[in-house]
């Protein structure tokens, strides 16, 4: 079912290994690219980040990617996943960078984890919050298809989401706070943990994505 996807390059992610990644899981093409109509042509979108929220939001603005992204999401209601800074920049704002504003696409903020950050335990935590962890998922969906509740992926992250509609968050991840690890809404499944690099949990949920018709 997966036709073209388009991994949307604006200089901020782990391109390679996405591509790669779901051309492993079976996708019919993977184009990496920022030009507006390869990703209108494309059945679904990847978007992908890393990097200082400043210099993400700061290209995509520039490449016109948010605009892209908008249509994608709300006129061709096809299939999106976002992943990492990629589900930051959904957010109206982060607190990265003394402060940015993002897209405003879905109501909600990005925070610093802070310090001292323990564990239950009461042990030290660092920041940032890099290598693997539990995602407890918060409701059913097309993407967790074959995934147990609990499954481990890998984060890397020193900022974290927090949705004001917690109806859409669809997973989250324990980390000295309560921390949105997947939101979905409607034809947009967003996380923030890296499926490409997480292994059997992640490549099934890239495979997920591949069959998803957009509808939870």
């Amino acid at each position: 079912m997966s036709g073209t996807v388009a991994v949307i390059d604006y200089g901020m992610g782990n391109l390679h290994s996405v591509e790669s990644a779901l051309q492993h899981v079976g996708a019919d093409q993977v184009v990496v690219t920022h030009d507006a109509d390869l990703i209108r042509q494309a059945d679904r979108v990847v978007f992908p980040g890393v990097g200082a929220i400043r210099d993400c939001m700061a290209e995509i603005r520039r490449l016109h990617c948010d605009q892209l992204l908008d249509t994608a999401l709300r006129e061709q209601h096809k299939p999106v996943l976002a992943i990492c800074v990629g589900m930051q920049a959904l957010m109206q704002r982060s607190e990265e960078n003394d402060g940015v504003d993002c897209l405003g696409l879905i109501d909600g903020d990005v925070r610093h984890f802070g310090a001292p950050l323990t564990d239950a335990d009461g042990q030290r935590l660092k920041v940032p919050h890099m290598g693997w962890n539990g995602v407890q998922q918060a409701r059913p969906h097309a993407l967790w298809q074959g995934i147990p509740d609990g499954e481990r992926f890998y984060f890397v992250h020193s900022y974290y989401v927090h949705a004001q509609n917690r109806d859409l968050v669809a997973g989250s991840v324990q980390y000295g706070v309560s921390a949105d690890a997947a939101l979905a809404r409607d034809n947009l499944f967003a996380v923030q943990f890296h499926p490409e690099k997480s292994h059997r949990a992640g490549l099934q949920l890239l495979r997920n994505f591949l069959d998803w018709n957009g509808t939870c």
